[in-house]
C-alpha cells in the first residue's frame, strides 16, 4: 500500500519532531508539505526537511494530494484548521487542546456529525504510553476489585513563562484525559486546591497545586501539579482498589553504582518520558486513517476534557467545589 500524504500545520518544536518521526522512525506514511501562520520561518523548516511550504495552511488542507492533516500550530488555530480539514474530508490529527474553549470543541463536534464520518483524532498520549495501557489492561480484568482512589503527580523540574491558570489548562489536562480513558467514566466534581507556594515559582503563579476530580461512581482522584519541582520530569499514578493497588511503573533506565551510591536517572521533560508513547500513537494513527477509521481519542473526547479542564478551572478561581455538566454523548460517537 502506497504512503498516506500528510501536511503539518504548525513548524515550532513539536511540529518539527512530528515531522522527523513520521519521516524517519515511522511506516506509511510521509510529510510533503507544512504550513505556519508565520510563513517566512515556515520556509526555512520545509526546507530543512525538504518540504513543500504553503503561505496559507487552508491550502495545504485543500491540496489534491495532501490526503491528511496534522495540526501542531497555536492552541487559538486549531479550532479553525481542523473545521477546515472536516470539510476537506481529510483526516487531522489534533495535538491537544482541540480548541481552547469548550463551545468551540462543541462545534468541531457538531461539524464532524453533519459531515457524517469521524475524521478527528486528538494528541492525547498518555493512553498510548505502555505503563498506561498496563494500568488499564488490569484494571478492566476486575481481578483486584473495583477502583477507589487514585494519586497522581505531574511534576516538571522548571518551566519558564508559566502562569497559575496554566496548571490546569496546559497540565492537568493530560491526566484529566487519561485518567477518565483507565477509568471508563466521566467526572461529577472538581476542585483545585493551593498548597504552600515554592520559593521558586515566577511572579504570581501558584504553585504547586493540587486537583480534586470525583467520578460518577464515587472514585476520588488527587493530581498535583507541580511545575517547578527542580529534580526532573516526574510522572506517578497509583490506582487503589479493593484488593491491591496498581503503580505506573517507572521508565527503565539503568541504575548506577558510583561515588558510594545507587543511583537510577530519571527523565529530564516530557520528550524524553513520553518518546515511545508518540510513536506509538503516530503509528497506529497512520494505520487506522489507511484504513478508514479513527480509533484513538475522539473529537467527543476533546470536547469532555475542556468541560472538565474549565469546570477545574471555576473552581480553583472560586476555592470552591464544581459540577461538571457535559452534554449528552451523541451516538456518533459510541
Amino acid at each position: 500500500m502506497s504512503e498516506m500524504k500528510i501536511g503539518v500545520i504548525g513548524t515550532g518544536a513539536i511540529g518539527q519532531t512530528h515531522i522527523e518521526r513520521i519521516n524517519t522512525k515511522l511506516q506509511g506514511a510521509r510529510v510533503i508539505a507544512c504550513a505556519d501562520p508565520n510563513a517566512d520561518f515556515c520556509k526555512s523548516i520545509a526546507e530543512k526537511f525538504s518540504l513543500k511550504a504553503y503561505d496559507d495552511p487552508k491550502d495545504m488542507i485543500n491540496a489534491d494530494d495532501i490526503e491528511a492533516v496534522v495540526v501542531t500550530a497555536a492552541d487559538n488555530f486549531h479550532e479553525e484548521y481542523v473545521l477546515a480539514a472536516i470539510e476537506a474530508g481529510k483526516y487531522v490529527f489534533c495535538e491537544k487542546p482541540l480548541a481552547p474553549e469548550s463551545n468551540a470543541c462543541r462545534k468541531i463536534v457538531d461539524a464532524e456529525i453533519a459531515g457524517g464520518k469521524q475524521l478527528v483524532q486528538v494528541g492525547f498520549m498518555r493512553r498510548y504510553d505502555p505503563g498506561y495501557r498496563q494500568l488499564k489492561e488490569l484494571i478492566d480484568s476486575g481481578d483486584y476489585g473495583a477502583p477507589l482512589m487514585l494519586h497522581c503527580a505531574h511534576r516538571n523540574p522548571e518551566v519558564s513563562g508559566f502562569t497559575t491558570e496554566m496548571s490546569v489548562e496546559n497540565s492537568l489536562i493530560h491526566e484529566i484525559d487519561v485518567l477518565r480513558w483507565l477509568l471508563g467514566e466521566n467526572y461529577e466534581t472538581a476542585e483545585v486546591v493551593f498548597p504552600r507556594t515554592t520559593r521558586n515559582a515566577e511572579g504570581e503563579l501558584r504553585d504547586p497545586q493540587i486537583m480534586y476530580l470525583t467520578t460518577e461512581s464515587g472514585i476520588r482522584i488527587d493530581v498535583e501539579s507541580f511545575v517547578n519541582c527542580k529534580y526532573g520530569y516526574d510522572i506517578k499514578c497509583e490506582v487503589v482498589c479493593e484488593e491491591g493497588t496498581l503503580t505506573l511503573p517507572e521508565p527503565a533506565n539503568v541504575m548506577k553504582r558510583v561515588d558510594a551510591a545507587r543511583v537510577t536517572p530519571i527523565c529530564r521533560d516530557w520528550s524524553e518520558r513520553f518518546v515511545d508513547a508518540y510513536n506509538i500513537e503516530f503509528q497506529e494513527w497512520i494505520n487506522a486513517c489507511k484504513e478508514g477509521r479513527v480509533d484513538g481519542p475522539t473529537a467527543w473526547d476533546g470536547y469532555v476534557g475542556q468541560v472538565t479542564a474549565a469546570a477545574a478551572s471555576k473552581a480553583r478561581d472560586a476555592q470552591s467545589v464544581m459540577t461538571i455538566e457535559f452534554d449528552e454523548k451523541p451516538a456518533f460517537y459510541n
